[in-house]
């Protein structure tokens, strides 16, 4: 059985991956803001699923996960699908605080608690959700982009240095394109992929122990192409 913590599992991806670990006879320690839906999910899997209500954003929140892991009897797998972004067509400075107050500082915090509890006992595996966004900048949401460009590149270096360390240590850069959940915004969307999906194809991706997946698959090839578009082009569509 391993025992995994999912920051940000009322909804969405995080969601649909509590389910399936706790489906499959995993131990399932959910967090996020909404008390009553992790109420629910809980309901579902009694036996598989402990829960903590907080926000990955207040200084200190690392407590709850201390908590957690407590309850659970020790940590193998920490996952990181607290996300938040919104569309602004105007630079809106409360929008972009709050983007990176979830995706960058949040980040930080739960990833250093990981990191702690993994390198202590020699073993572990981290996963973020970051984006497909991160590959370029984006002018609908540009906080957004770039934050997630954040967590992608430090993911990148902590994987380096996990392999320093010599130890069993895992890192997984997950990236996804469009999936229905209420972060999908923005015009234009195409292989709009079902959370359930993708949460499938992630909990895969982990269990090989993959340093990057994009989600689902085929976004691989946007990613290749975003990133090697000559910027005279891509600012011109982007």
């Amino acid at each position: 059985m391993l025992k995994i913590i999912i920051v940000g599992a009322t909804s969405g991806i995080g969601r649909e991956m509590a389910r399936i670990y706790a489906g499959a006879g995993h131990l399932v320690g959910a967090t996020g803001r909404r008390q009553e839906l992790l109420y629910s999910l809980q309901l579902e899997y009694p036996n598989y699923v402990i829960t903590e209500c907080f926000d990955a954003t207040t200084p200190g929140s690392t407590s709850h996960l201390e908590s957690m892991v407590r309850k659970m009897g020790g940590l193998d797998i920490l996952v990181y699908s607290a996300g938040w972004g919104e569309l602004t067509e105007s630079l809106d400075w409360e929008i972009d605080k709050a983007t990176v107050d979830v995706n960058v500082n949040g980040f930080l915090e739960t990833i250093h608690f990981g990191w702690g509890v993994f390198t202590a006992q020699g073993h572990g595996h981290l996963v973020t959700l970051s984006s497909i966004a991160s590959v370029r900048g984006n002018r609908h949401s540009p906080a957004y982009s770039a934050s997630k460009a954040f967590q992608s590149t430090y993911f990148e270096g902590l994987h380096i240095k996990a392999r320093h360390l010599q130890i069993p240590l895992h890192l997984t850069d997950v990236q996804p394109g469009f999936v229905d959940t209420k972060m999908a915004k923005g015009p234009g969307r195409f292989w709009v992929a079902p959370a359930e999906k993708a949460a499938r194809q992630i909990v895969r991706a982990i269990e090989k122990k993959k340093w990057r997946v994009y989600i689902t698959r085929r976004w691989w090839l946007v990613a290749k192409l975003g990133k090697w578009m000559p910027a005279w082009i891509y600012h011109r569509i982007g």
